[in-house]
């Protein structure tokens, strides 16, 4: 009789069998219809470690899946992280990068795998990531409180190699930000020079909350939010309906920004808040925004230079699944 932990175990050999799905070379898994994404990343990564010394422990983009942390854009194929002692062996397997650990092993785990210390991840994320999809990172990881600061100072003091962006981007993040969009939408204001404040509760003329909105421009009554995808879910269009009622009335006024604004209209976004703040418009403010995005994982060149990169690191010019 064969159990639901029976099909969780990795299988090492090769296996032709319909109902299996291939890991890596010689490893197995048999396919389950009845598990998330995560927990299939889960399955994925336990089989890893049959093919890893026991000094492994899981860092970079898988690391921080593993923490729950928010990302950036990703490719749709992403390789394994993972980190193993000096002494130790550095196992070869098709979309999978080894890097060596430069501390001690950290024995934190989540999900019943072992993660690295969540400096060192961030650090590893900063040698291929630019600052903006750093700081959407950053974000997440210090809201959840997995961020020692002392530790980070010592990182960021180290002068390892990624401590310059690393650094650009813990001095850009902050907790408050709920969601990858809203990162990069501070992330915009902060580099066209307009002051705002994230996550700030309204209220109307009689004191009575009218709900919190995701930047409050410093200083003026505009409030401007990210709308993502979830916007467009019937459940959450009834609930945004509801909320621009409670407005109705109150001196503030609502503008909402989509990925695409952001990304492949900043002028026009820029000349719209211009306007409404009374001050010059200067294009040369927008340079610094486009350089944050061309070196990130928002565009199509800081994207095929991070694919580049994986590729060498892993030998292989393709990967057949992601990770």
């Amino acid at each position: 009789m064969v159990t639901k932990d029976d099909d969780d175990k990795p299988i090492r050999g090769q296996v032709r069998l319909v109902g299996h799905q291939r890991v890596s070379h010689g490893l197995y898994l048999r396919l389950r219809e009845d598990v998330t994404e995560q927990e299939q990343l889960v399955r994925e990564l336990k089989a890893y470690l049959l093919l890893l010394p026991k000094s492994a422990v899981y860092t970079h983009v898988t690391g921080a899946r593993l923490r729950g942390w928010r990302l950036p854009k990703l490719p749709d194929q992403v390789p394994v992280f993972v980190a193993v002692d000096q002494k130790d062996r550095r196992p070869r397997r098709h979309g999978l990068i080894c890097s060596r650990l430069v501390r001690p092993r950290d024995p934190a785990k989540r999900r019943g795998l072992p993660v690295e210390a969540a400096e060192e991840i961030l650090l590893r994320m900063a040698r291929d990531f630019g600052a903006l999809d750093l700081v959407v990172v950053l974000d997440s990881a210090l809201r959840k409180g997995d961020v020692d600061p002392t530790r980070m100072e010592a990182v960021l003091n180290s002068g390892r190699p990624g401590v310059r962006v690393l650094r650009a981007a813990y001095l850009l993040a902050n907790p408050k930000s709920e969601s990858p969009g809203e990162s990069v939408l501070r992330l915009f204001h902060e580099a066209i020079d307009v002051a705002v404040e994230p996550q700030v509760e309204l209220f109307d003329d009689k004191g009575t909350a009218i709900g919190r909105v995701d930047l409050l421009v410093t200083g003026t009554d505009r409030a401007h939010e990210y709308d993502g995808e979830h916007h467009r879910d019937k459940h959450q269009h009834r609930v945004d309906m509801r909320r621009e009622r409670a407005w109705a009335g109150s001196p503030y006024v609502r503008c909402g920004y989509a990925l695409d604004d952001l990304l492949n209209h900043p002028a026009v976004v820029m000349h719209e808040i211009d306007r409404a703040l009374g001050r010059a418009h200067v294009p040369r403010r927008l340079a610094r925004w486009r350089r944050l995005v061309e070196n990130s994982l928002y565009s199509e060149a800081g994207r095929e230079r991070i694919m580049n990169r994986w590729r060498r690191q892993t030998g292989l010019m393709d990967w057949s699944r992601s990770a």
